[in-house]
């Protein structure tokens, strides 16, 4: 048996057990439920990589599997920012959705919000953490009355038929451990557990009932009740925000709606109001 306390050792951080993959696969995964597979891998370099590649190299239809990393090396944010964390310090996993002929391709660009919603209800019901949007897919905590970004959500088309959605959430990362200054995590946002097992369930569970209801209603963000619910969630509007555009373009002004195709509106003094939905998007003070 090997020492516990060497730093090789899968328990040698206490604090932060490893995932329970059996009783994960038995309490999410049920006949008629979304999720159809469940699998933990110690170590990998990006979950979104590694289930898109084998989305396409199977039946893109095969819908719900999902893969979980206890430590990823190369996991990415959008525009391809690195996202890095200790091993078991949070939940870093993706998904495979299909949302079919059920839902026009058009409303796709739903998915990262629809995520968003999801997890913020989990973290808030399991964690005890107010979880707020910032649009398009970042997850912010407060910590000392600043907002901080604690996780993010990366959606991927795999093949024609398929999105990858992945999710990276810092659970119990310490001040030190923080990978930038502005980094946050439910820890430090003083969660009442860090159980990841339970949070991974919550969010799981809360993902496949806003998907199954969105789907339901052929993607319509107004009729399955998603754009209402992603704007009271949601810390960006109201605010007075810098976006950056594609071509080295900026707009500044108030973010003031999320509209039918989830772009991000904001009101210009020069341009009138203008939807956003590509991007960086600054809160300004």
């Amino acid at each position: 048996m090997s020492d516990p306390d060497t730093p090789h050792s899968r328990w040698s951080d206490l604090e932060r057990p490893p995932l329970n993959a059996q009783a994960l696969r038995r309490g999410l995964i049920r006949p008629g439920g979304l999720w159809t597979s469940l699998d933990v891998v110690t170590t990998t370099g990006s979950t979104n990589s590694d289930l898109a590649a084998a989305a396409v190299a199977r039946d893109p239809r095969a819908e719900g599997a999902v893969l979980v990393a206890e430590e990823q090396t190369a996991g990415r944010g959008r525009m391809d920012r690195r996202w890095s964390a200790p091993a078991r310090s949070g939940l870093f996993f993706s998904v495979l959705l299909t949302p079919g002929d059920a839902v026009p391709v058009e409303r796709w660009g739903w998915l990262p919000l629809l995520t968003g919603v999801a997890v913020a209800t989990a973290v808030a019901r399991s964690a005890g953490v107010d979880t707020a949007l910032k649009w398009p897919n970042d997850l912010l905590v407060t910590v000392g009355g600043e907002e901080r970004k604690a996780g993010g959500i990366l959606a991927e088309r795999a093949g024609d038929a398929a999105v990858v959605v992945g999710i990276g959430l810092n659970v119990s990362l310490r001040e030190e451990e923080l990978p930038v200054p502005a980094a946050g995590s439910l820890a430090l946002a003083n969660a009442v557990s860090l159980d990841r097992d339970t949070l991974l369930r919550s969010v799981l569970r809360s993902l496949e009932r806003w998907y199954g209801d969105w789907r339901e209603a052929g993607g319509d963000p107004a009729a399955s009740g998603l754009q209402e619910a992603y704007a009271a969630g949601c810390a960006t509007l109201g605010r007075t925000v810098r976006a950056l555009l594609p071509g080295e373009r900026e707009l500044v002004g108030e973010a003031v709606a999320v509209d039918g195709d989830g772009r991000l509106v904001v009101a210009t003094e020069e341009a009138g109001r203008v939807p956003v939905g590509a991007g960086d998007v600054i809160h300004l003070r």
